[in-house]
């Protein structure tokens, strides 16, 4: 099969996207940048929460990342849809490299800097997601025609959660045996990795022609197509407030701490255990697609969420802990699956980037900002009390939106029929 004749493209065939070659080089930076972007969270976590013993500096260390890249996402996603989109991700990944080594030169001298200097450079890393985000999205539909588009998102995620369960174990084992200053150094490589990635694509998708306008009305344009189109925005409301009142990732390093005594090795594997679940379901999803009732399977795999958090939050064992987390993550797979081709195919190509900026401020920045909710909540209520009532807050959520979004309900996911 060639780049230039996507006709050959046959249903449900798992290879689809990784028949072109730029797909390819995407696929190789998104390992780089995953593998990279999850030990990272491991390493600053488990520093920050060694040197505070606090559940809010955790909270705090979340927030930090996510204001910049909350309040830049908008402007992100218009200046993706203005300008080259390789171009704005060579730069974006270009800023993470020299992160990761400013975190290496900084870890040297925590003690007497404080948290000052890492939460600072957790802003500039920030900064550069605000840009990143949104250009990364658009730029995925230049690499593969739309047939390809369930495929390809299918294939990425389970990039991502390969990437998930071995970043964080790598993160944790690196910091035990490199230390911290040796670790970033790693995380450096591996974004340079990503970042060579991006260098060798050569896009092959049609991109639609700029429409120059103002800034304002260019960006409220995309928030406009966003908001009428209830499908999007129900999607993208049940992530937003599944990660933001479900999610128990910022507050792992207390329980493999404090609550399940298993220390850095232990908080890798914790780390890792959702992605092992949506790393299963994400390569089925290769083969079996999942665009029948799409809508249907994307509440009930939020509720599987909910619930499989609560398990989690009142389980004492390591084992029990373990396969509570995997199976959040198988749900959380196949809902990720369904919501990148929600966005993939609602979308037209002249307002990816807005519409990605959107679904960034929903989405992208939930974790961030969930984390910084975990850590108030666990403040307030206690670590094991916050998690578990979150994951009831989730369940409330969906029935929510099933109940508000008749849409949704009953969605299919088809492809368009297209030879672009």
């Amino acid at each position: 099969m060639t780049e230039s004749d996507p006709r050959t493209l046959t249903p449900n065939n798992p290879e689809n996207a990784l028949n072109y070659p730029a797909f390819r080089w995407l696929m190789a930076a998104t390992v780089g940048s995953s593998l990279a972007s999850r030990a990272l969270a491991v390493v600053l976590g488990f520093q920050i929460y060694q040197i505070t013993k606090s559940p809010l500096a955790l909270g705090w260390l979340g927030l930090w990342e996510a204001l910049p890249a909350v309040g830049l996402a908008l402007f992100g996603g218009y200046f993706a849809d203005q300008h080259d989109r390789k171009r704005i991700l060579l730069v974006t990944r270009g800023a993470s490299v020299v992160c990761a080594v400013m975190f290496a030169v900084l870890s040297g001298s925590i003690e007497t800097l404080g948290l000052t200097g890492l939460y600072a450079l957790v802003f500039i890393a920030g900064i550069a997601r605000g840009f990143g985000d949104p250009a990364a999205s658009a730029f995925e539909t230049q690499v593969v025609p739309m047939k390809a588009y369930i495929n390809a998102s299918s294939w990425l995620g389970s990039a991502w959660q390969a990437c998930s369960i071995i970043g964080p174990a790598l993160g944790g084992l690196a910091y035990d045996w490199l230390g911290a200053k040796g670790t970033y150094v790693l995380i450096a490589a591996l974004f340079m990795v990503s970042w060579l990635g991006i260098l060798m694509i050569r896009p092959t998708g049609k991109v639609a022609a700029r429409v120059r306008e103002p800034i304002g009305q260019s960006i409220k344009n995309g928030v406009k197509f966003v908001w009428n189109d209830k499908v999007l925005v129900g999607s993208m409301a049940l992530d937003l407030f599944a990660v933001l009142f479900g999610g128990a990732v910022a507050l792992l390093p207390v329980f493999a701490n404090d609550i399940l005594h298993v220390g850095a090795k232990g908080l890798g594997f914790l780390v890792a255990a959702p992605s092992v679940g949506a790393l299963l379901v994400m390569l089925w999803a290769t083969r079996r697609p999942p665009v029948e009732n799409a809508g249907r399977t994307l509440l009930l795999c939020i509720a599987g969420f909910g619930l499989s958090i609560i398990v989690f939050a009142l389980s004492k064992n390591f084992y029990l802990s373990l396969v509570a987390l995997a199976f959040s993550g198988a749900f959380d797979g196949v809902s990720m699956v369904i919501r990148r081709a929600i966005l993939r195919l609602r979308t037209p190509d002249h307002l990816r980037g807005r519409v990605a900026s959107v679904s960034l401020l929903f989405i992208g920045s939930s974790n961030e900002i969930g984390a910084f909710e975990s850590g108030m909540a666990a403040h307030l209520l206690g670590t094991i009390p916050s998690v578990w009532i979150g994951g009831i807050v989730t369940l409330l959520v969906v029935a929510f939106t099933a109940a508000t979004v008749p849409e949704l309900r009953t969605l299919h996911l088809r492809a368009k029929n297209d030879t672009e």
